[in-house]
């Protein structure tokens, strides 16, 4: 009993706290929210560079370029509204380069996607394997993705050029017709997609370490089964790295369609307009034609091709890509 008591005299103290200090409550909440603000501020203060830089450098240049894109702007002038009438000149023939370039940059996207995944597979399938010196073929194979653009673009044109190049030599000896390589318009592509595989050393350590996280026991499953090496390719290596190769296969088409360099440096769109890209393009319309209307357009365009063929490959990877311990 005496116990109960004092049990209701601390009841009867709280319920009499209460009725003396109704605010009480709130002023405990309130303490309450102000130092989880402070506690969350750090964190706020260290996020504030990256959420200026995607509002300064990305979101802000999207949403004036979407302005601009349904402007007639030269850059030095003011904009003026004309609607979609650079679309329409873009889509429908008037603007004479624009189908130009989106031939060559299919062309080249075509050629090079696949060209690309499979030179980058071939090559994280032998650095996979156990052998002499394989830390540093591997960072032999990757040391091209380092080497800035400028400086491999004049490397390439001396190993291909037409007169003197170390390329033709080589056919020479092989007793093989030599090639224009940049300079043809035949050969132009391919010499570009050429230049492009021996840069894939990204791509070759996303499949390397893809190759990495496939446990060893299903391999012993099927050899236990009387499997060889192409059916292990085939039956494992290939469906567990399918994640793998989605993810590179997406890589690829963005890249592939917003190639520039290699225009710009080298073949400057040549010859005959056969290496013109859709972005080297968007370049020129914007800083040496001063249309920055019809640039700003060229840039939603290729962003909507873009989005609809991520979509089309996700929208169909459920069919190919597995996932371990999850569904297709």
């Amino acid at each position: 009993m005496p116990n109960r008591k004092k049990a209701g005299k601390r009841k009867g103290k709280c319920s009499l706290c209460i009725s003396l200090f109704p605010n009480r409550k709130g002023q405990l909440m309130k303490n309450r929210l102000q130092r989880e603000w402070k506690a969350n501020s750090t964190g706020w203060l260290f996020v504030l560079p990256a959420l200026a830089g995607f509002f300064i450098f990305n979101l802000i240049p999207m949403i004036m370029s979407a302005y601009y894109s349904l402007c007639e702007y030269n850059i030095i002038g003011t904009p003026e509204w004309i609607g979609i009438q650079n679309y329409i000149t873009l889509l429908f023939g008037e603007n004479e380069t624009f189908w130009v370039a989106v031939r060559a940059t299919v062309l080249y996207a075509i050629m090079a996607v696949p060209a690309n995944l499979l030179f980058a597979f071939a090559i994280a399938m032998l650095l996979n394997r156990k052998m002499i010196g394989r830390a540093f073929f591997r960072s032999l194979f990757y040391l091209p993705c380092i080497v800035p653009a400028v400086a491999s673009s004049f490397v390439w044109l001396l190993l291909m050029n037409p007169d003197y190049g170390l390329m033709n030599e080589i056919l020479k000896v092989l007793h093989l017709p030599e090639s224009q390589f940049f300079w043809g318009e035949d050969s132009v592509l391919p010499s570009v997609v050429f230049m492009g595989i021996w840069s894939t050393g990204a791509t070759q350590v996303i499949f390397l370490a893809g190759l990495q996280n496939i446990p060893r026991v299903y391999y012993e499953a099927l050899e236990i089964d009387g499997g060889n090496a192409w059916h292990k390719f085939w039956n494992v290596t290939v469906p567990m790295v399918s994640s793998t190769i989605f993810f590179n296969l997406v890589m690829g088409i963005i890249n592939a369609l917003q190639v520039f360099s290699q225009a710009y440096i080298i073949t400057e769109g040549g010859p005959n307009n056969r290496s013109l890209f859709y972005v080297y393009d968007l370049w020129r319309q914007a800083f040496k034609y001063m249309d920055m209307g019809k640039a700003s357009a060229m840039a939603w365009l290729l962003f909507i091709v873009v989005m609809v063929l991520t979509a089309i490959v996700f929208k169909t990877s459920g069919k190919w890509v597995y996932y371990e311990g999850g569904e297709n």
